[in-house]
């Protein structure tokens, strides 16, 4: 069993090139490790004399990075070019050196990261420019940003050595910005750990409430759940099911202080404080395993949620189901594949890498995903002026609501259905007279929920859109829309007045 896919990534203290070589060889060709040690080697020459506020030696943090990665299993040019890619702006080597040396995939991945490195926050208006030349690097490789996730991961964990302002701001920025985009790449594992090392900076108070309830819960669970882990695994053996791993999953910190938040700080609310995950060899065992949790307990009526059928936007695909389990207990259990566990933790960093005579190439999957990216920076960033307008657009937690023909539509959370309209098309907007939500007539005001049907009533006489949509709009193109068709009203209306005042 590949024991890494089921467990957390450890964030190193301390790292040596051995037990990163031993990391490497997992699932590296030897070429790779070679690389991997002469990369080192080549990095703790050039940061040679230099050290970290904490006072340790600065080739600590590029090794952590790449221990990090390593864990994950990260294509091997990813680990590699971690290691060095400090090296030019830190240090008298260029890149045009390490194209030299290691080739023009790896350094590109270095220039990539290079740029990053110059995005500080400079004001909102700096800021924005920052945002989108962070889109760009995105698209042109993505992997820049999984190092870009490592990097930050490590930093974050090594925070306390630096100016209580400085801490803020970089743990606010993690949490704010990056977070949320390693959510819409699918990186699971990223977002938590991005999250949760960020709370501890951005929220101190809430961050400890929020832990002393997490570790209460997980206390009095813990022996509960190994007798309910037990219980399922003499089932699906009774079954012939032949499952790859059954373990509890701890919620993360700041994933429930926002469901906290949601439910007034009631606790018994929360169902998934600690889950039971199962790892099933195939989609027909994941279905399987379902019929067998409601054979031996109870579903909660609406707790059955079908990822797998209907996956989330970023891609994640799961089973979630909540049972009354032994005593009334209450238990959320989450069936998915290996690959699906796979690629919901580590997200594009699980993708298979296609080789030809530049280095390892993204799948195809992963090219539409950089074009998809481009798009966003194109359409979202270009016109905004606002952070916290960009916060709400992109940033913001998202949900998932169907069309009537299944498609699936994204937004943020709030999202009304006027939203959904001028997702659809300017035109479905403008002429929106009404709408359906799960065959029920709702206002045009009315939150959408996840897993929502919308269907958007039109009348074709009318002129245009409201000005108190404006009120409740969620989404930048929403507001865009409204208000350009508002002022073209407003222009047709002066020319005809002064035509008929001519007249």
């Amino acid at each position: 069993m590949d024991k890494f896919l089921f467990s957390q990534v450890n964030i190193p203290t301390k790292a040596t090139i051995e037990d990163l070589v031993e990391n490497l060889k997992k699932y590296c060709q030897p070429t790779d490790v070679e690389t991997a040690q002469l990369a080192y080697d080549f990095a703790s020459k050039a940061h040679a004399g230099q050290f970290r506020k904490s006072g340790e030696p600065y080739i600590l943090h590029p090794l952590c990075v790449a221990h990090i990665l390593s864990q994950i299993q990260a294509e091997p040019n990813i680990v590699i070019a971690s290691l060095m890619h400090d090296v030019p702006e830190d240090t008298e080597i260029t890149l045009e050196e390490i194209e030299k040396n290691f080739g023009s995939d790896i350094a590109n991945m270095i220039r990539g990261i290079t740029k990053l490195g110059k995005l500080k926050y400079r004001g909102v208006e700096r800021y924005i420019e920052n945002l989108r030349k962070l889109f760009v690097a995105m698209a042109e490789d993505i992997r820049v940003m999984i190092i870009k996730f490592a990097d930050r991961v490590h930093n974050l964990s090594t925070l306390e050595s630096l100016p209580e302002k400085k801490r803020e701001r970089i743990a606010l920025e993690s949490l704010e910005i990056y977070a949320p985009i390693a959510n819409r790449l699918g990186m699971g594992e990223f977002k938590g750990l991005l999250e949760d090392l960020s709370f501890k900076y951005v929220k101190p108070k809430d961050f400890q409430r929020v832990k002393a309830i997490r570790d209460q819960n997980i206390s009095e669970k813990n022996v509960y759940l190994d007798k309910i882990i037990k219980t399922m695994e003499t089932e699906l053996k009774g079954a012939d099911i032949n499952y790859l791993d059954i373990h509890g999953r701890e919620k993360q910190l700041y994933s429930l202080y926002q469901k906290l938040l949601k439910k007034n700080w009631e606790v018994s609310n929360i169902y998934d404080i600690v889950a039971v995950r199962v790892i099933v060899k195939d989609v027909g065992d994941c279905y399987a395993c379902l019929g067998i949790i409601h054979k031996l307990w109870r579903p909660l009526k609406g707790r059955i949620k079908d990822y797998i059928a209907q996956p989330k936007p970023n891609g994640y695909q799961s089973l979630h189901t909540t049972v009354f389990c032994d005593d009334g207990k209450i238990v959320e259990f989450q069936i998915r594949t290996k690959e699906m566990h796979q690629e919901a933790e580590f997200g594009i960093t699980a993708s298979h890498w296609t080789y030809d005579e530049r280095g390892p190439r993204p799948s195809k999957k992963d090219l539409n995903w950089a074009k998809e990216l481009a798009k966003m920076q194109q359409e979202i960033l270009n016109n905004i002026k606002d952070l916290e307008e960009m916060k709400v657009d992109f940033f913001h937690n998202h949900i998932f609501v169907f069309t009537p023909k299944g498609d699936v539509i994204d937004l943020p959370e709030d999202a009304t259905p006027v939203d959904f309209a001028y997702h659809i098309h300017t035109e479905v907007g403008n002429k929106c007279n009404g709408a359906k939500v799960n065959d029920q007539m709702v206002s045009l005001d009315s939150f959408l929920k996840s897993g929502d049907v919308v269907e958007i009533v039109t009348d074709k006489n009318r002129k245009g859109p409201s000005q108190d949509w404006l009120k409740f709009v969620k989404t930048h193109a929403a507001k865009n829309h409204i208000k350009a068709q508002l002022n073209s009203s407003k222009i047709t209306w002066i020319k005809n007045l002064f035509e008929k005042k001519i007249k």
